[in-house]
């Protein structure tokens, strides 16, 4: 079987178990394949899975809140879409894969990788050179890669979208990076410092990406050009569209559904029973327009339902060392998008046309 081949199926299998909540675990057609993805294939999977659960969080007060089929449909070979939220999908899915496998290697996972020491020695600045163990981005660069764009087998204007999110999911990791460092110098002068690079949180490379997610940018393709079914004319008026396109910006090729309503064959729930935010401490703006954006909007009503939440209180510390709590029950006022209650609207409604009439 070829190297290509194994590549794809590794991938299948990875993001068949984020979907499908199932452990996953390497299948007997890759023990016969190179070491290198029997090594890494963990981190895949769960790196892929951490995009994913970072995209649900991202879009947890919007009308579509990346659902379980989000990726899939951004990588079935008959179900692709290239619309604003798939451009998202692929870049934090992509991000994450490079996320884990950086880390990974940095904890010392993986016998073939270790610090990016490459720097070690220079002057970085005034007062401080490069030294330490800087997480060596390259390496997950190169193996999220291997896996990641593997998916993408086709030639086609969405395939080189999808590879071209991919790398800008990729190049968030890099560009949220820390400078970390350390002080020397006789008691704690801290006259030189000896710094070095390391990951973000991924709360900021999600957060990174968001801001990307709102700034994409729709391409416009010379359809003309594109049906005249000359493969290098077709090609050629990729290339010219995709020549005006920066590399850290997301671009996509599709307007987006109407994600108020359900729709089963993309994917979509719609916003019916979606629960939303009136109440709380803490809520930003966004979150507090959540109910109006996903229920008044798209034309339901907003229903309050009591719900006992069971939590721990009256904790204490005994010596030592165990905290003892009890578990206390309280009920919580949670608002939900409900439909209409059409008989009740239905009097009012005639009413109105009544009074019309008689003017």
């Amino acid at each position: 079987m070829k190297r290509s081949t194994f590549l794809i199926l590794s991938i299948a299998g990875v993001y068949s178990a984020v979907f499908h909540a199932a452990a996953w675990s390497v299948n007997n057609f890759l023990m016969t394949g190179p070491k290198a993805y029997l090594t890494y294939s963990s981190s895949v999977a769960a790196g892929a899975h951490s995009g994913m659960e970072e995209c649900k969080f991202q879009f947890g007060w919007e009308r579509w809140n990346c659902p379980e089929s989000a990726l899939q449909l951004s990588t079935h070979n008959r179900l692709r879409s290239a619309t604003r939220e798939t451009s998202f999908v692929h870049a934090i899915s992509s991000a994450g894969v490079m996320y884990t496998l950086t880390r990974n290697c940095s904890m010392g996972d993986f016998e073939s990788c270790g610090c990016d020491d490459s720097r070690n020695g220079r002057v970085g600045g005034r007062g401080w050179v490069w030294g330490g163990c800087s997480d060596n981005v390259e390496f997950g660069e190169r193996i999220s890669k291997l896996f990641v764009d593997a998916l993408e087998t086709g030639h086609d204007t969405r395939a080189l979208i999808n590879l071209h999110n991919n790398e800008v999911g990729r190049l968030a990791v890099k560009a949220t990076m820390k400078r970390a460092c350390k002080c020397h110098g006789v008691s704690g002068s801290c006259s030189i410092q000896t710094c070095w690079l390391q990951l973000a949180e991924f709360r900021e490379i999600g957060n990174y990406l968001k801001i990307k997610y709102d700034q994409a940018h729709k391409l416009e393709m010379d359809k003309r050009r594109m049906r005249a079914g000359n493969s290098a004319d077709s090609r050629g008026a990729t290339a010219e569209t995709f020549h005006h396109v920066h590399a850290t910006e997301l671009v996509f090729l599709e307007d987006s559904p109407d994600y108020c309503t359900r729709n089963a064959s993309l994917g979509h729930h719609g916003t019916e029973g979606r629960e939303c935010l009136q109440t709380g401490k803490n809520l930003s703006q966004w979150e507090k327009r959540s109910c109006r954006r996903l229920c008044t909007e798209c034309g339901l009503r907003v229903e309050e339902r009591r719900t006992e939440v069971v939590a721990s209180c009256n904790c204490k510390f005994h010596w030592c060392c165990t905290v003892r709590c009890e578990q206390c029950r309280q009920l919580v006022a949670k608002h939900f998008c409900a439909r209409r209650d059409t008989t009740a609207t239905a009097p009012n409604h005639i009413k109105r046309r009544n009074k019309g009439h008689k003017r």
